[in-house]
């Protein structure tokens, strides 16, 4: 099984730099898009259904914010719609999955741009994440986090210690996700090197992101006992139709 996210930042710029070709040539099984800063209703069928693909959608209450979606091939059990409160639900940031084993996420963390909004976003998601941790079914979470967690996640470290996204507080919050409470991030289970981005907040399209200052804020994490289920994870900085690039995580499953 193969899963892919992608923040597509804006769902209709990204089918006009080539989304929608990009999605025809990929073979996952699911695909967690983020930040459509669009409304469903506002969107072509084409977007929607792409061929081989049922799409599901969570709209934001604001124009042209946020929003996630999930493009699946297999058509779920169920589909669950937030998290429960408010400000993740009204913002449209949380949209799960229902299979027989297992429940896969699309998941959008706030920016930073309103830090104590996001403080209080990530107080409530913990509580969520505990839930979850708890319970026997298993999850596999996939988004933009926006937050770097190491300091190989991020070209300059140094000058970004202050910064939302790399502050103390976030990378020990994120610590805990990873410790504690028992989450994996599957990319780091298949690759430890520095340099590997997900993000670039000053993309130039002219320059190769290899040698951009980049970020990495999208994950896919799991529960421990998937850990030995993560055959291969990579990043595909090849598609350039977002600043984010898509991250794939290959998995010894089937939906």
């Amino acid at each position: 099984m193969k899963i892919a996210t992608i923040n597509v930042n804006g769902i209709r710029e990204a089918v006009g730099r080539g989304f929608l070709d990009w999605l025809a040539e990929q073979d996952a099984d699911v695909i967690c898009v983020q930040n459509l800063k669009a409304k469903s209703f506002e969107l072509d069928d084409s977007i929607l259904y792409p061929e081989g693909y049922e799409g599901y959608f969570l709209d934001a209450e604001e124009d042209g914010f946020s929003g996630v979606g999930i493009y699946c091939r297999k058509i779920p059990k169920a589909i669950m719609y937030g998290l429960g409160f408010p400000q993740c639900d009204h913002e449209a940031r949380f949209l799960q999955a229902d299979y027989d084993r297992f429940s896969i996420a699309s998941f959008l963390m706030p920016d930073g741009s309103d830090y104590a909004a996001k403080q209080a976003f990530m107080a409530q998601y913990q509580e969520y994440l505990n839930k979850m941790a708890r319970k026997r079914r298993e999850y596999i979470i996939c988004g933009t986090w926006h937050i770097a967690h190491k300091t190989i996640d991020l070209e300059n470290w140094a000058d970004n210690q202050t910064t939302p996204g790399f502050k103390p507080e976030e990378r020990a919050w994120m610590d805990q996700v990873f410790g504690p409470t028992g989450f994996i991030d599957t990319f780091r289970e298949i690759n430890r090197d520095a340099g590997e981005y997900t993000y670039w907040p000053k993309l130039d399209q002219d320059v190769p992101r290899s040698r951009q200052e980049g970020w990495r804020i999208d994950y896919q994490i799991v529960g421990p006992n998937l850990r030995r289920h993560v055959v291969d994870a990579w990043i595909d900085y090849d598609a350039t139709f977002s600043e984010y690039a898509p991250l794939f995580v290959e998995y010894d499953l089937t939906l």
